[in-house]
Formats: C-alpha cells, structure tokens, sequence
C-alpha cells in the first residue's frame, strides 16, 4: 500500500497519473496547501521541504518498515524500479528517461511555476517577469516539440517522463501559449488525455478537491514563507 500525501497540483497529479496506470494499491491523505497543511508536523516528517507530493510505502521491498519520500521525481523513479512498470530495464533506455524526468523537474516545472505565479497570482503584473517566463515558458514547448518529431513518447515507450511532464503542459492557455504552434507536442499531448490511467488521476482530483478560488490568505500562505515564518 502506498499512502500518498496529495493535492490537486500538477507535481501531485504525476504520482496519481503513476499509481493508476500500474494499478498499485494507493490511499489518498489530503494536504489542504491553500489552508498550510503542508505546515504540519507530521507531514514535515516525511516532507520536510513542506511541499506536496510525498509518499510513505508501507511494504517496501527491504521489508524494514515503512519508507518515505517526497520530490515528485524522485516518488517517480522509485515507483518505477519498485513495479518494474514505465521504465526501461537496459542503461542506454534508463539514462534517456532519467534526463526528460530531470528536464521536467528542472526546467519546465520551475518556469512554468513562475510563469503562472506571474500571470496568475502576482499582488501586481510586472510586464518583464511576465515576458520572461512566457518565452521560457514557449522555448521549452519547443524543446519538448522538437523531441516528439516522429515519436509517440517522450522516450522509446511511455513511461515516468511522459507523467512527469504532461500535468505540466495542462494549463497551458494559462501559460499564454498555443498547441497548434506545436504540432507534435499538440499530438502526444491528445494521446495522453485519451489514456485511461491519466483520465481516472483527474477524476480523483476532482473529488479531492471542490475550492477552485485562490483566496488572499492561501496566496500569504503559498507565497509568503521564508526561513524564518
């Protein structure tokens, strides 16, 4: 059993996209970050970056007691070698799903963060954080575009790359760009919508979550923290 410590997120669908495609037995704990649930005690013990997701396996394969992990990534990865499922079993297969995963969590997650905080969530619009991570925003679609060309996957077959990176590309009219720029992105993004697992990670989504205001106080909360508060 994996108990996934979840909101509605992009970072939180990846693990809820994983978990139903390889059907691996999972609960939902919900961590409310509009309201700084991510704040709490017990959730800094397994999280202690205070972000979502994060996991405790409670039948690891060492059979030493529960295991914890939080970094989306990193939850991935081991899911991943954990069920055998959705990544490659040769090194050459595993390194080309390693550096899409690591592109995602290093390059489009990040800049497309700042590009909705800019957008979407700023107390004022600064017209050059804007620019500025619309175009990254926009590169990095190109970067993932170019990759596709004559590809149904990011990597040979589907795998932890393709979750990692699709809940990131969702929202992408709020990230002021367009996937008929892309063609081939605008393909593969399609094809993972049509997926049953990816549909069903959405649908718990919405049961999870029914509040789809940003209200002034979650906004202090979400942006407001330094290593002091």
């Amino acid at each position: 059993m994996i108990d996934l410590y979840y909101w509605t997120t992009p970072n939180g669908h990846k693990i809820t996209i994983f978990l139903e495609e390889s059907k691996l037995p999972y609960k939902i704990i919900p961590v409310n970050i509009g309201k700084g649930e991510q704040f709490k005690a017990d959730f800094l013990a397994i999280a202690p970056n205070n972000r979502i997701p994060a996991i405790v396996d409670t039948e690891p394969a060492d059979k030493e007691g529960p295991l914890s992990l939080f970094e989306s990534g990193a939850i991935l990865w081991y899911l991943a070698e954990k069920t055998k499922l959705f990544i490659p079993t040769d090194a050459r297969g595993k390194a080309e799903v390693s550096e899409w995963l690591f592109w995602q969590m290093a390059g489009l997650g990040p800049m497309a963060g700042q590009n909705h905080h800019f957008n979407s969530y700023a107390p004022e619009k600064i017209p050059y954080a804007i620019e500025r991570y619309v175009k990254e925003t926009n590169r990095l679609y190109g970067v993932l575009n170019k990759r596709l060309e004559g590809r149904d996957y990011v990597a040979k077959d589907y795998s932890i790359a393709d979750m990692a990176i699709y809940p990131w590309i969702v929202p992408w009219e709020k990230q002021g760009q367009k996937l008929s720029d892309f063609p081939n992105l605008k393909s593969w993004f399609e094809k993972m919508a049509q997926r049953p697992g990816v549909k069903r990670a959405y649908e718990v989504a919405g049961t999870i979550n029914t509040e789809s205001t940003m209200t002034d106080e979650a906004k202090k909360i979400l942006f407001g923290q330094s290593a002091r508060t």
